[in-house]
């Protein structure tokens, strides 16, 4: 497999030049962020992104028979840099783009529904566009932030024995539009359910959260809810610890559950807990695959460290998910070689069961996707897991369970409503 890894500059100029950049029949770039403040959870992603698409390669020869051309693109979670790298690469046959970052996505709606090109924006993004009607080709699948919102909420209410009426929940959150994303949705859930929300904003990077936590000592809310990235959450779980908050009624969102968010903090951090969409830890039989043709072969984006790993998982998810909507566009149109705005059909058509995962070597590793015109967001569910700090690993402490939907779809609708109406868009007749 032809593996670049290029900055938007280089990859424009040899674009611009004819030359420099290998075709190949099937393109996926992935936008990454391997330098920056968010590197480190940047990195892991990035290698499970890139060593799943070399494993196709490797040992199927491609997909449906074609080769994989896998282009990256360093972003450094910067925006501009996002939408230049998204500039640079989609005159290559790119099929999906992942930006992996909220700032981007927002940018790139627009444009590649312009381009006829489809964007996966997993597990982020503008939640709203899981309305397929309004957002033809923008897809958040296998869930939102909302549903993870909404799930966190429920199972609250599960371990409270189904009444939070007059708890108090505090939302900590990284001041931008990724933090402020299910402020709304627990809003509404709150009126539904009568608990008392706090509002808690940490600017970026997130280092400094002293004031934050002093709130939360002082007031002592009966759970925190945590929407961090990066650095944010070390911080965040250091300083829960120091308050002695009780760790497992400290729940994070999905970009606050990997192991460089608790590791830091030692024993300090054992019993935190966490929303998932996939799988945890290596026992999977995909992995003996990913050593013996990957790792094993020193083909691996990194140094094989990683696998396993939340971020890394996700990684591997991610491609597993956009490898399968090419061959289901394969099977649609009856071609191999497919095209960006075919690949959008087969993403649209993607069905992916639980024995289809078995066979790709991830048994019960994520939950039905069943995508559909209507609906690009997927069945909205996830999991809770939980840190031990004694084994350093994470465990899934509950099966997956969905949103609900009642109050989520109705946000759903109500936003992408209003954006249809601000852009000029006709609904589709799904």
């Amino acid at each position: 497999m032809k593996l670049k890894q290029l900055t938007a500059v280089t990859l424009a100029a040899t674009v611009a030049l004819g030359g420099g950049v290998v075709s190949a029949d099937l393109t996926f770039p992935s936008l990454s962020y391997r330098t920056g403040p968010y590197a480190p959870n940047g990195i892991p992603f990035a290698d499970g992104y890139a060593d799943y698409f070399t494993l196709l390669n490797e040992r199927d020869g491609g997909i449906g028979g074609e080769k994989i051309n896998f282009i990256e693109c360093e972003t450094g979670y910067n925006t501009e840099k996002g939408v230049e790298c998204y500039e640079s690469t989609k005159g290559q046959g790119s099929l999906v783009y992942q930006p992996l970052s909220t700032g981007i996505t927002y940018q790139l709606i627009p444009k590649v529904t312009a381009d006829n090109i489809p964007m996966h924006s997993m597990g982020y993004g503008r939640t709203s566009a899981a309305n397929g009607r309004v957002f033809s080709h923008i897809f958040n699948f296998p869930g939102t932030y909302w549903d993870a919102a909404s799930i966190i909420v429920k199972y609250i209410l599960d371990e409270e024995g189904g009444d939070i009426s007059g708890k108090s929940l505090a939302l900590v959150y990284h001041n931008s539009a990724y933090g402020k994303e299910p402020i709304r949705t627990l809003q509404e859930l709150s009126k539904k359910h009568g608990y008392n929300l706090t509002l808690l904003a940490v600017d970026h990077p997130g280092q400094e959260q002293k004031s934050q936590w002093l709130q939360i000592r002082r007031e002592r809310p009966d759970y925190v809810l945590m929407w961090g990235w990066g650095v944010m959450n070390q911080v965040a779980i250091q300083e829960a610890a120091n308050i002695r908050y009780p760790m497992d009624h400290f729940i994070g969102v999905w970009w606050s559950a990997s192991e460089n968010d608790v590791i830091p903090a030692g024993e300090g951090a054992n019993g935190y807990k966490a929303i998932n969409f996939h799988g945890v830890g290596s026992d999977y039989p995909l992995y003996n695959d990913l050593k013996k043709y990957v790792v094993d072969a020193g083909k691996a984006a990194g140094d094989g460290n990683y696998l396993g790993t939340v971020l890394y998982n996700r990684g591997i998810y991610a491609a597993v998910l956009a490898s399968e909507a090419a061959r289901t566009a394969q099977e649609i149109h009856g071609v191999s070689d497919i095209t960006p705005a075919q690949m959008r059909d087969g993403m649209e058509a993607l069905k992916v069961d639980q024995a289809r995962m078995a066979e790709l070597g991830l048994p019960n590793f994520g939950p039905d996707i069943n995508v559909t015109c209507a609906s690009h967001g997927g069945p909205g569910e996830a999991a809770i897991q939980q840190w031990d700090a004694a084994s350093k690993s994470w465990t899934r402490i509950t099966g997956f369970s969905g949103a609900d939907r009642e109050v989520v779809d109705a946000l759903i609708a109500e936003d992408s409503a209003a954006y249809a109406t601000e852009n000029k868009i006709t609904a589709r007749d799904c």
